[in-house]
């Protein structure tokens, strides 16, 4: 029987590599473009994504039984990341705070069957996403350099993730989680570490002016963070008995597919970045 070479078959770790990289080169002209030519439209691609995300999310969290309401999420998310870019930190948390007393309110007509079980994923949802997104809006932020520190932290992840793909499609021999993601692998994580730390560095030097060692823990803590936000969202899709949140970009999954180690990410490079250079 004859091969069926018409659909690319997919790589030794799980992906449909050429449609991968077409996707995530294309993704990554639409960030840079955005971030020097006009930073508010920046805010508005993430705020795309992000809303994708939520609805992503809306979509399996509703197949496991629990009630959320796209309305008072999607228009929570909106203020969430508009109130980072124009009034920081503090305006992100008051911003998240009415989005989750919004969404409370919104599912009172509901009855109380089910009230705690659908609160808790609401917040559990505004938490997990939007805020987390939040602090990238908050990395554009600084007149001076506020683009190449967003550069700077989608580098170290995006190293991150190519370093393990490449380690541990060459090396990987020994499961890091074989419970949560069975295609991890320790190999795969020092390919992450040594990418990621090398990213950090020549961001930070050449991009922020900084000093080499800022960058090492840069990197170092976003190949933790990265790995985590990744396992973590493995966890919620073992939860939920689902491979992917959806099909929506080729050779990646859904857009939480994505996202969930810039999520993961995000918090710490604001800090570090805020705090150090």
């Amino acid at each position: 029987m004859g091969v069926d070479q018409s659909t690319p078959a997919p790589s030794r770790a799980g992906r449909n590599l050429p449609a991968a990289i077409g996707v995530g080169v294309g993704l990554g002209a639409v960030i840079i473009g955005s971030l020097f030519w006009y930073k508010a439209l920046f805010v508005l691609v993430v705020l795309a994504a992000v809303i994708a995300a939520v609805d992503e999310l809306v979509r399996v969290f509703h197949a496991s039984g629990a009630k959320l309401s796209r309305i008072p999420l999607f228009a929570g998310t909106t203020a969430m990341l508009v109130a980072a870019y124009y009034g920081g930190p503090l305006a992100l948390l008051i911003a998240m705070a009415l989005t989750v007393l919004a969404t409370i309110f919104w599912r009172m007509p509901g009855g109380s069957i089910g009230f705690v079980r659908d609160v808790t994923t609401n917040v559990f949802l505004i938490g997990y996403v939007p805020l987390l997104a939040g602090f990238a809006i908050l990395l554009v932020q600084p007149d001076h350099d506020g683009p190449k520190r967003v550069v700077t932290f989608f580098l170290v992840v995006v190293a991150s993730d190519v370093g393990g793909y490449v380690a541990g499609v060459l090396f990987g021999k020994h499961p890091m989680a074989p419970t949560i993601s069975p295609k991890k692998s320790w190999e795969g994580f020092t390919g992450s570490t040594l990418a990621c730390i090398g990213a950090g560095i020549g961001s930070v030097v050449w991009l922020l002016d900084g000093p080499w060692w800022v960058g090492a823990i840069v990197g170092a803590v976003a190949v933790l963070t990265a790995t985590v936000g990744d396992l973590a969202e493995s966890m919620i899709k073992r939860d939920l008995g689902i491979k992917d949140m959806s099909n929506l970009l080729p050779g990646h999954g859904g857009v939480m597919d994505r996202l969930d180690s810039l999520l993961a990410t995000a918090p710490a490079a604001w800090l570090l970045l805020h705090l150090l250079v």
